[in-house]
């Protein structure tokens, strides 16, 4: 079976101690999961993605205005991956196999060509990482599971700044997605 990675929003403001809006220590603490299973996918060569979430500076019409402070802004340190995940992109940026794309909205396939580039190389199966496990992590599960994907959580490579929350979206891929939470 065919499979990918989607890395989901590990950059600077939602993980580092003085990001935007930051998850703070449970982020940080997946770092090295997150860069393992990446590293990983990029040396067997199976499609690795990176949606990352991406915002205009002012942006007072998109709907998360009113639920958070301003974060990853365009043209920013904000938008970069966090920590040792940028250098491994950066290494292998130019892989066809790679594929950093911006997302305007909590899912990854949301307005993005994501599920073309799924689909132009026949994978069945997606794994997910980063954060936040109950917000874009659980969006791209719902629209991967929409859209026919069978879904693969590591959990150790998931985190969010609300515990209950990262603990009910763990369930609910298990019981209402049937995703494989390893």
């Amino acid at each position: 079976m065919k499979r990918a990675l989607i890395n989901v929003d590990y950059t600077y403001d939602f993980v580092a101690e003085d990001g935007k809006l930051t998850c703070g220590k449970p982020g940080q603490a997946i770092e090295e999961e997150i860069v393992s299973i990446t590293k990983e996918f990029i040396d067997v060569g199976d499609f690795v993605t990176f949606g990352i979430d991406a915002h205009e500076e002012g942006d007072q019409l998109h709907p998360e205005s009113a639920l958070f402070p301003p974060h990853n802004i365009v043209g920013t340190k904000g938008m970069d991956l966090y920590g040792s995940l940028q250098d491994l992109y950066k290494a292998h940026q130019h892989d066809e196999h790679v594929f950093y794309f911006e997302k305007t909205r909590y899912s990854a396939f949301a307005g993005t060509n994501l599920e073309i580039k799924l689909r132009e190389r026949n994978i069945e199966e997606v794994y997910i990482v980063g954060v936040c496990t109950d917000i874009c992590v659980l969006h791209t599960a719902v629209d991967a599971y929409n859209k026919g994907f069978k879904i693969v959580i590591p959990q150790n490579a998931v985190a969010s700044f609300n515990p209950t929350g990262h603990t009910w979206a763990l369930e609910h891929f298990k019981r209402t997605l049937g995703a494989k939470v390893i």
